[in-house]
């Protein structure tokens, strides 16, 4: 779990996890500053760091000269929309053991956005293969939507290693073990 920072943006809400070099570029760009460390070294000839478990943004996120309105789309996004739950059976999820689910299979012309891709379970994915939800005898728990804030983890996640110790005073939702 080490090898992800979680990155908050300058509100101190979650914005996305990127893996801990992509948080050592955005360190020495002066984009981030670092909120909490790993107990971990990274070491160069002439430089001994901590590598960075959570940071926060310095300034607005920009795309195409634009401040971005909406939620980053993202496995881990998606994920906490779901509540980390089959959006088929229901069944309680790790993000390692949580699959993406074309709702309009992409066969049959679906895309990969937030309004057709819905956190599913192995099993469910398997059986509902290419076919439409109606097809292959299931319903969606809810509708697919696109966020307008940032999604925040509400109860507890099955499996403790989807978050690291050091990630729970920023996500004020996880219940504390």
């Amino acid at each position: 779990m080490t090898d992800t920072t979680l990155v908050l943006d300058q509100s101190y809400r979650v914005h996305r996890v990127v893996p801990w070099q992509r948080a050592i570029h955005m360190l020495f760009d002066d984009k981030i500053e670092v909120l909490s460390e790993y107990d971990e070294d990274i070491r160069s000839p002439s430089l001994t760091l901590k590598k960075p478990a959570v940071v926060r943004l310095l300034r607005k996120v920009k795309t195409k000269g634009r401040s971005v309105p909406g939620v980053r789309f993202s496995r881990v996004n998606v994920a906490l929309r779901d509540d980390f739950k089959c959006q088929y059976c229901g069944v309680r999820l790790s993000l390692a053991k949580a699959t993406y689910d074309h709702v309009v299979p992409k066969s049959k012309g679906g895309t990969t956005c937030w309004t057709n891709i819905v956190i599913a379970c192995k099993a469910c994915n398997g059986h509902k293969k290419d076919k439409t939800p109606e097809q292959a005898g299931l319903s969606l728990r809810r509708l697919p939507v696109e966020p307008t804030h940032l999604p925040v983890i509400s109860g507890h996640v099955h499996s403790r290693q989807s978050i690291h110790a050091l990630w729970v005073p920023w996500l004020p939702s996880v219940e504390r073990e």
